[in-house]
């Protein structure tokens, strides 16, 4: 059997499609080290409720793609393509086996470093997701290589996800950009942040 299924309720492996087309679909994800940590249901059902209307059609890069869940949702809920990369090669064959049992036409996974990835002519998007590891703070400098590598079209927007501080310190975005919307729940903050205006062709 493929990776999707109906697992139980105490499988911590595994994450739901809410809505759309694949609505109440399971993907069953890997055990890794570190592990997996999908984004909440609740924080996703806020991110695509804010997103309603861009979905259809949008091209999207879900970077450190993990369990998928925000790519397969998007596809879900109407995207044209997803690009899911990841540096694990086991998550990256979970991520093909999915994609292809869930007759999802498009739509690619690279197995790869997310700064070499963005090097490359991969052209732009529509909306990428962005969730790093909460242990490595490098936000910052992949915004900048999405940014000055042409990888953003003009209305592009950014999910971000990150550790809440506690403590009340700023989540820092580089200069130019600013968050269309940002929220928590509980140790997850997130926003939808949106790059500096992109120069007009001459």
């Amino acid at each position: 059997m493929g990776p999707v299924r109906t697992v139980s309720r105490g499988d911590p492996n595994r994450v739901r499609i809410i809505a759309g087309r694949l609505r109440r679909r399971r993907l069953h994800f890997p055990l890794t080290d570190p592990p997996i940590r999908p984004t909440p249901d609740r924080v996703r059902e806020t991110v695509f409720n804010w997103l309603t209307g861009m979905i259809p059609g949008a091209r999207c890069l879900d970077l450190f793609a993990g369990s998928g869940a925000l790519g397969f949702e998007a596809l879900s809920r109407g995207a044209q393509a997803v690009e899911f990369v990841d540096s694990h090669a086991a998550v990256c064959r979970y991520l093909r086996e999915t994609l292809a049992d869930l007759e999802v036409q498009g739509s690619s996974v690279w197995t790869a470093d997310a700064f070499i990835y963005l090097e490359g002519g991969i052209g732009s998007f529509d909306l990428v997701f962005l969730d790093p590891p909460f242990r490595e703070s490098r936000h910052a400098l992949l915004l900048e290589s999405l940014f000055k590598g042409g990888h953003l079209n003009p209305r592009a927007q950014v999910y971000l996800e990150w550790a809440h501080d506690r403590r009340g310190r700023p989540f820092v975005l580089p200069s130019g950009w600013s968050f269309r919307r940002e929220a928590c729940y509980g140790q997850v903050a997130f926003g939808l942040a949106v790059p500096p205006a992109l120069p007009v062709s001459a």
